[in-house]
């Protein structure tokens, strides 16, 4: 899986009419719309402001809307480009301003397809790994069994807190979790406190 981490655009137009792409990070329906609302205030005038986002890499969420355009020529294109790329964590709006010449059920599928692709080809992608996360708290003298496990295993540090006792939190991509807790499994009563602490996600530099 793969997202964005800044805004891309795109401008492709057809018989007059103008279809204008943004392409944006969002990690939830909330941010989502906020984007959206930005470009619906950035161009006011426009004749359709169509979109879809993609959120939640464990567990995929998606949306997509039409804006007045014929049911599934406008947003079910936007998404299927964001789904063809493999994108999460991003909104993708179509903007139109309208020339004056219908394009069709066919020529609206495309256009806003081709709005959509556009964007994405421009844009500079970034891999995304769903993680489970954990935290560890142990003795000083139990480090090695914890750098252990970071040479052999992706472990991704999330935080750490050297006090009394060491509070170790981190993420652990998902393909390797059960051979991870294959192996804690062996040393989790060496250890003051283990917890598995939910779910996340970890962006590529």
């Amino acid at each position: 899986m793969y997202t964005v981490t800044k805004l891309f655009k795109s401008d492709y137009r057809i018989k007059e009419s103008k279809f204008l792409g943004y392409l944006h990070p969002a990690e939830s329906k909330t941010e989502a719309d906020h984007f959206l609302e930005t470009v619906k205030d950035e161009h006011p005038t426009a004749t359709h402001h169509c979109y879809a986002w993609r959120v939640n890499p464990n567990k995929i969420e998606e949306f997509d809307q039409d804006d007045g355009e014929p049911s599934g020529t406008a947003g079910l294109p936007i998404l299927n480009a964001l789904k063809s790329a493999d994108l999460v964590n991003c909104i993708m709006v179509s903007v139109r301003y309208y020339g004056g010449t219908k394009l069709g059920k066919s020529g609206l599928i495309d256009a806003y397809g081709e709005s959509a692709r556009q964007c994405i080809e421009h844009a500079v992608m970034k891999e995304v790994v769903p993680v489970q996360t954990y935290r560890i708290q142990y003795n000083y003298e139990h480090q090695g069994i914890i750098d252990k496990l970071k040479n052999d295993f992706t472990l991704i540090e999330l935080n750490s807190v050297y006090l009394e006792d060491v509070t170790y939190e981190f993420g652990c991509p998902v393909d390797e979790i059960d051979r991870l807790e294959g192996k804690l499994k062996s040393v989790t009563h060496l250890f003051e406190d283990f917890e598995k602490t939910g779910e996340s996600f970890h962006i590529k530099k």
